[in-house]
């Protein structure tokens, strides 16, 4: 949001104008993402996955497996979940060597990520799950707060700069819908951030160029179902609502799959 001027107008606005001219730029945004949205994307072959905090790029196994019988090239990334610029930085390693278009699909925070590296040219569709989804320049964590706070976020402790999910957030709010034996596996490999991860913004939002899907969890403890459905909604994603965790990757593979090989022009 811009600051307001520090002068006052030599003609004040009345009030009709100024709703008038804000909604005008709210629609303008509006129909620059659903334009983008609506663009058809390449036929692709190759996709990209990247994983978001509290997990590693094994998230990815269901996932995976579906798309290798489906004929596609899938290759999960390994977030270094360091700070922003690296972990994009490990993105674009892995979508350099990529022969061809490629969707670049990232879960929970990784949503950073696909914003960023999506630039990239080989990238021919986003796919978004429950992930963040940023415009440029924006500061995540103020845009989040003004839903309710998901229950997850009481569950992050710290060791020094690092930071990960408790077990009991872990299995209730981040893996609420898996099997709690299967939920336990994944908290024991779940991978630490560091603060400085968080404090990384943005500066290109590839969806406002490149086609975009996005599936909302609706049963998430981890970002408000309303924050991811209001992403979506802002960027024009081709948008699906998954009756699922945050983990909706692993617990509904086959309609995460589907939104895959949809955005890479493949049949489901």
């Amino acid at each position: 949001m811009n600051k307001q001027d520090d002068h006052q107008p030599k003609c004040p606005m009345n009030r009709r104008t100024f709703v008038g001219l804000v909604a005008a730029g709210a629609a303008s945004t509006l129909i620059r993402g659903t334009a983008a949205a609506a663009r058809t994307a390449p036929k692709a072959r190759n996709v990209v996955l990247v994983h978001g905090l509290f997990a590693d790029g094994s998230s990815w196994f269901e996932v995976i497996a579906r798309l290798q019988a489906a004929g596609l090239n899938a290759t999960a990334v390994q977030n270094p979940l360091t700070t922003l610029p690296e972990a994009v930085a490990s993105a674009e390693r892995v979508l350099a060597r990529q022969d061809g278009p490629t969707v670049l699909v990232g879960h929970s925070f990784a949503g950073m990520i696909v914003t960023e590296a999506g630039q990239h040219p080989n990238v021919s569709a986003l796919v978004y799950v429950a992930a963040r989804a940023p415009d440029a320049g924006e500061d995540y964590t103020t845009l989040a707060k003004t839903f309710p706070a998901p229950p997850a976020s009481a569950g992050i402790v710290f060791d020094g700069d690092e930071g990960r999910l408790s077990e009991t957030a872990f299995l209730r709010d981040f893996a609420g819908d898996l099997p709690k034996a299967k939920a336990k596996v994944l908290y024991a490999v779940q991978e630490p951030f560091h603060k400085a991860l968080l404090a990384g913004k943005t500066t290109h939002a590839a969806w406002r160029s490149k086609p975009s899907f996005y599936a909302v969890s609706t049963e998430d403890r981890t970002i408000n179902p309303d924050l991811e459905r209001f992403m979506a909604k802002r960027m024009g994603a081709k948008m699906i609502e998954v009756k699922a965790s945050h983990l909706s990757l692993i617990s509904q593979p086959d309609e995460i799959t589907r939104l895959i090989l949809e955005a890479a022009g493949q049949p489901a």
